[in-house]
């Protein structure tokens, strides 16, 4: 299966990018939300939930989702879950985690890029074996 990342983890451009088609862009947790919903309204699926694992939105400021390299008619399902994503991400209700995001310290930070790789690897391993539809 063809599939794009579209991520700002470095992590995730470095080990991925000269392996698979990485879109990667240096902006926030809500910004890579908003680049996979342009990309869903244009026709691409969603192939990873973009609230996948346990952590809590705007509590990592890494996030990593692929979507379909193939473009067709407009999935309504993703177009669902990315949407329902971004309320979620942007409604207010996690602001105490983004607040404490400018207080993280470089370890912090890796130990969050160390996670979103990991789930995103997990999603590649599915893609891979035909796990996903």
């Amino acid at each position: 299966m063809d599939f794009i990342i579209i991520t700002n983890n470095p992590r995730v451009r470095d080990e991925y990018g000269a392996k698979y088609c990485v879109l990667y862009q240096e902006c926030s947790f809500d910004e890579i939300l908003y680049a996979v919903r342009d990309k869903i309204h244009k026709g691409h699926k969603l192939l990873t939930h973009p609230l996948s694992g346990s952590v809590k939105p705007n509590e990592t400021p890494y996030k990593s989702i692929m979507i379909s390299a193939e473009r067709g008619a407009m999935d309504n399902d993703s177009v669902i879950l990315i949407e329902d994503a971004i309320n979620m991400a942007t409604s207010g209700k996690f602001e105490k985690y983004r607040q404490r995001q400018a207080t993280l310290n470089q370890r912090i930070l890796a130990d969050f890029q160390m996670i979103d790789f990991f789930l995103i690897t997990s999603g590649i391993e599915s893609a891979q074996t035909g796990l996903m539809v």
